[in-house]
């Protein structure tokens, strides 16, 4: 894998990638540079009992929080979809198959066409 995140020590990691190679539309560059990254991390180690209790950001930050983490939920959503058609057409692998490992439910085939489809308009084809 060419992205590297390692932990360095306690609760602390490093990101580090080519930009050149890992990165060449400059998605990675841009989650971290603009913040989704860090809002979309915080989103997922926020416990459920913590995001329905008060909140301890004004309006403007949660607006901020969510529209990053969506903003960053929707690009890996279109990735994942692309990802799907390589499985497909690259690796031949059934739809069972994809389902299985995603959804870990073999009859969810119906959910990876979709997701095949939508990956196939990303990439044009």
């Amino acid at each position: 894998m060419p992205v590297d995140v390692t932990k360095t020590a306690g609760n602390r990691a490093e990101i580090t990638w080519d930009p050149q190679q890992d990165d060449p539309r400059g998605y990675l560059a841009r989650a971290v540079e603009g913040d989704q990254l860090a809002y979309a991390l915080e989103a997922l180690g926020a416990s459920e009992a913590g995001l329905a209790g008060e909140p301890t950001a004004d309006e403007g930050q949660a607006l901020a929080a969510a529209m990053h983490t969506a903003g960053l939920a929707q690009l890996l959503e279109r990735r994942a979809a692309v990802q799907v058609v390589q499985l497909r057409d690259h690796y031949g692998l059934s739809w069972r198959r994809i389902a299985a490992v995603l959804f870990e439910d073999a009859e969810k085939q119906s959910s990876v066409r979709r997701m095949y489809d939508s990956g196939r308009r990303h990439i044009g084809i």
